[in-house]
């Protein structure tokens, strides 16, 4: 027993000893310490206030700026959704003014727009921007790439691009990325490449729409 009241009685002592350190420390750096308190505080202030006051209204103009410009892009009306038409925002002006705080898409939006009217350039421009993560859309954005290359004749690097997009996807639009790689390689004359390409199609993706019309490809 005497040994156990010891050991506490050393317990107890190096407790008070910690606390009479702590309570030291802290009487000799109280200025530091409420400095570091308060700077914590205004940062976090700040933060919220830029959130609450800034970032949020300018995120919900742009986010209502794009929804007016995706009108026009679901009617096909490719030149007006990209460039506005004097009263609504297209989507160059929008990425230009708000950046992703009209979400992410809109550079995904600004390239296909871009795509459609053969300014290939500036399609992959945007494109290069997008960085969502949604696992189709990043697809989309790779393929587009690959769609952007091809038409700038740079089919190598399109095929390796429409490759990394079906892997992307990995479901049933990575059938239409896997035929557009195929058709790459066909034009740099690398046929069975091509086919494997094909075969990919038919073998893994036989309920796709392009699985119906494969064996042509591969008879081909």
């Amino acid at each position: 027993m005497a040994n156990a009241k010891t050991q506490d009685e050393i317990r107890q002592e190096n407790v008070a000893e910690t606390v009479n350190a702590t309570e030291q420390f802290f009487r000799e750096n109280k200025k530091l310490l409420w400095g570091i308190v308060i700077a914590i505080v205004v940062a976090g202030l700040a933060v919220l206030g830029y959130s609450k006051f800034i970032y949020a209204p300018a995120a919900a103009q742009a986010q209502a700026e794009a929804a007016k410009a995706e009108f026009y892009f679901q009617n096909a009306d490719f030149e007006t959704a990209l460039n506005g038409d004097g009263v609504v925002s297209g989507f160059a002006s929008i990425c230009d003014e708000y950046g992703a705080k009209a979400g992410k898409a809109v550079y995904l939006y600004a390239a296909s727009c871009c795509a459609q009217l053969g300014q290939w350039e500036d399609a992959l421009s945007y494109v290069s921007k997008y960085n969502g993560k949604d696992v189709i859309l990043a697809a989309r954005a790779i393929a587009l790439e690959g769609d952007c290359y091809a038409a700038l004749g740079e089919m190598e690097k399109a095929a390796s691009l429409f490759g990394k997009a079906a892997a992307k996807a990995d479901n049933m639009f990575a059938a239409g990325y896997l035929v557009k790689q195929g058709q790459a390689y066909e034009s740099l004359g690398q046929i069975e490449k091509s086919k494997a390409c094909y075969r990919k199609v038919k073998e893994n993706y036989p309920q796709s729409i392009e699985a119906y019309d494969i064996d042509k490809y591969i008879a081909r």
